[in-house]
């Protein structure tokens, strides 16, 4: 009887500390995201928008040609048209 006692005393205390142990395990994780002490303050402009209308510089690469882009064009339709055949083959 008394066996019996100490061993759901002991259950009881275990599970309350594996609890415990849960609950400050799901706080660890707000306190990683901190930053540590030494580290730098990064200073925040508020109210700053990203550049819309700030346009990327012009390309010094020349222009694809038309024959050339119709070429590409033809060859990748083709490519398109084999894989359509091979998968209706394949099923």
């Amino acid at each position: 009887m008394l066996a019996l006692r100490v061993l759901r005393r002991s259950l009881l205390i275990g599970g309350a500390l594996l609890s415990v142990a849960f609950a400050l395990g799901g706080c660890s994780s707000q306190f990683a995201d901190m930053a540590p002490t030494d580290a730098q303050a990064h200073p925040r402009e508020p109210g700053s928008y990203l550049p819309v209308h700030d346009l990327p510089p012009d390309r010094d690469q020349a222009v694809i040609p038309p024959d050339q882009r119709a070429k590409i064009e033809a060859e990748l339709a083709a490519a398109r048209d084999r894989q359509a055949v091979a998968g209706k083959d394949a099923k």
